[in-house]
């Protein structure tokens, strides 16, 4: 397109941005008028899309990064087709309305992801160019391509300064993920004022250093920014993208200061920033001529699409089973599974019986990639018929993400994002902590990740507090969406993957243990069946007439069945509650809560090796909670556990005071 004309567009998407931040009389002006020049030119001239089936699934993926800037976003959104009319624009920040203050998948059709907390955005994209590269090793022909597309992500000096950008594109550029391409709109300024106050660095070194190929351009000229994108898009390696700009473009009094960045303009300024930049005295002005300059990138989009379906009609013909398998994962389809129970007499730990279950898992979902953040032997996490992902082998199902946790979570939440990969990696589980502004992200946006979080309390030894989780379950529990499935057995492990793997809508953390536990026989008479752990927590075994309840997770309930042993001798008749989740459980009918924890009995113990603060609602005030509310301790595994007091002979204690 004639450069005026990309003017025009641009300019048009200045006065949007302006306009929808003033009536909202909030929001953030500086970044659309400072990158409209280049979002002009990316949806116009390159970025490939249908906005009639905006989850075309062979799509070029756009991630706005700084997710402040999101009217720049709704303004293309809506010029460039897609079910977001003007009113939604005038609507900017408004309750449930399609145009949040930063864009949200679920609200706004042509949002890829959810971004806001800075660098995040980044991660996502990296994650998204990951998945197109495995996804077009594994069933792309010669005769044709049918995974073939780039993914955008623009972002700022924010996103750079975060460190999670950090392990993200040094991630991308080792991996040689050559179809992600970053617009970093370099102008300079953050919220504090001029990023010299705490940026300093070479980013074009830092970037060349990471293995990306690395441009520096005029953001504002039309002509270097589509020799860059060109020259981008030839790059093996992937591409950023140095667009110099001003924030605030076009503002007489506020332009290249950080006032541009964070608050409305005001009437006034807008008044001369229109004037300045030949924009009609108008609020939400789009000329005639605007809408047929766009129509035409619509009309290309919907024959782009067209194009490839014909290609994938050509592609099944002479590859029918693959196609299959390729439509399958694309649409989150899983095989039957029958995955292999374990058989009781022995000790297993839950992290070793995931392992073995990742075995048969891998083999049968093709859509499965695993990874971890450095400690795949300890995790379990790799499974026997896993090869690794690399630059050379982007087919491989397994990735190693490096001591990069937030980076791993981040780019899980792209892969997800991208469709037809299920991610599931692993860590350490205290240092979920790393990765929870990412588990937050996957939760809101409900996308299916799977976290294997294992060495999961003190039961780890003698590493110590710094390894030993402490408050994380409680912490994990408070995030809305999320399930946190903490198995007592192999058994219960393996009802926790099918739990994951059938949970579409939000993501799934598997908290297992380093230590060794009883798989339980469940046709002992009296114990039931773990497939009601799906359910959260259920009678796991009880006497007649019962008083006491105990209530357990995990590790600990070995702990909850020693100590009904104990009470019984003692004439004290026991019910003892498995709870693996208590997210499952509470979504269950009150009638079968009160089933499994009868309100009448009052007389409840709790135990688990971690902090107390999850279990007061299940035991009542009448109740008591046998936890660990400090920080561990460093020494062999029955030391701790005796001297924290998580022990039958303790449980059996606060039964008898209670």
């Amino acid at each position: 397109m004639k450069n005026k004309n990309l003017k025009a567009i641009a300019n048009t998407i200045r006065g949007l941005s302006m306009d929808g931040v003033q009536k909202a009389n909030s929001g953030h002006p500086g970044l659309p008028l400072g990158m409209a020049d280049v979002g002009a030119v990316l949806f116009n001239d390159f970025l490939k899309f249908n906005p009639k089936n905006p989850n075309w699934f062979n799509r070029d993926r756009f991630v706005l990064s700084g997710g402040h800037g999101s009217m720049l976003l709704y303004s293309l959104l809506h010029l460039y087709g897609y079910d977001l009319s003007m009113d939604d624009l005038k609507d900017f920040r408004q309750w449930h309305s399609k145009t949040p203050g930063h864009p949200e998948l679920q609200d706004t059709p042509g949002v890829e992801t959810t971004t806001g907390p800075l660098g995040q955005g980044v991660a996502n994209a990296v994650g998204m160019a990951l998945a197109e590269a495995h996804l077009a090793a594994k069933y792309n022909q010669k005769e044709a391509k049918i995974v073939n597309h780039y993914t955008y992500t623009m972002l700022g000096d924010g996103d750079l300064q975060e460190g999670v950008s950090h392990e993200a594109m040094a991630f991308a550029g080792h991996n040689k993920l050559g179809k992600l391409i970053a617009l970093y709109d370099s102008n300079h300024i953050t919220i504090d004022g001029e990023t010299k106050l705490s940026y300093s660095e070479n980013v074009k070194g830092r970037f060349k250093a990471y293995g990306w190929h690395v441009q520096k351009i005029d953001g504002h000229n039309f002509a270097e920014i589509k020799k860059a994108l060109k020259k981008a898009k030839k790059s093996n390696k992937p591409s950023l993208i140095i667009c110099k700009t001003v924030i605030g473009f076009g503002s007489p009094n506020k332009q290249g200061k950080s006032a541009a960045h964070g608050s409305p303009l005001g009437a006034d300024e807008i008044k001369l920033t229109k004037e300045a930049l030949g924009i009609p005295q108008k609020d939400f002005y789009v000329s005639d001529e605007v809408y047929e300059m766009t129509q035409k990138a619509i009309e290309k989009g919907v024959n782009k699409e067209d194009k490839w379906n014909e290609k994938c009609t050509s592609y099944k013909a002479s590859n029918e089973k693959l196609y299959t398998e390729f439509t399958q994962v694309i649409k989150g389809q899983l095989p039957e599974l029958d995955i292999p129970i374990f058989e009781s007499g022995s000790k297993l730990a839950t992290r070793s019986a995931s392992g073995k279950v990742l075995d048969y898992l891998a083999e049968n979902i093709p859509a499965l990639v695993g990874g971890s953040a450095d400690l795949s032997p300890s995790n379990n996490t790799r499974a026997a018929s896993q090869e690794a992902f690399s630059k050379k082998n982007k087919a491989g199902n397994y990735i190693h993400y490096g001591v990069r946790e937030f980076g791993m979570a981040a780019i899980m939440n792209g892969m997800a994002l991208h469709g037809g990969l299920i991610p599931y990696a692993g860590t350490f589980f205290v240092f979920s902590d790393y990765m929870r502004s990412a588990i937050r992200m996957a939760a809101l946006m409900e996308q299916q990740v799977i976290y294997v979080f294992t060495h999961d309390s003190i039961g780890l030894g003698e590493d110590g507090p710094t390894h030993q989780p402490i408050e994380h379950l409680a912490s994990l529990r408070a995030i809305p969406n999320l399930v946190t499935f903490r198995p007592m057995d192999a058994n219960e492990t393996v009802i926790g993957w099918r739990v994951a793997l059938e949970r579409k809508k939000g993501p799934t953390a598997l908290v297992l243990t380093r230590q060794g536990l009883p798989i339980i026989d469940r046709k002992k008479k009296g114990v039931t069946d773990c497939q009601a752990a799906d359910r959260g927590g259920y009678v796991l075994v009880q006497d007649e007439e019962f008083d006491t309840i105990l209530i357990a997770s995990g590790s600990e309930v070995e702990i909850a069945l020693k100590a009904k042993e104990i009470l019984n001798k003692k004439g004290i008749k026991v019910r003892v509650v498995s709870m693996p989740s208590t997210d499952i459980f509470d979504e269950q009918s009150q009638k079968f809560k009160e089933n499994v924890l009868p309100s009448k009995i009052t007389k409840r113990v709790a135990v688990e090796a971690a902090a107390s603060q999850s279990w007061h609602k299940y035991v009542g005030l009448a109740g008591k909670i046998i936890g660990i509310d400090s920080f561990g301790a460093s020494a062999p595994i029955a030391v701790l556990y005796k001297e924290f007091g998580i022990t039958a002979e303790k449980v059996v204690e606060v039964v008898e005071s209670l």
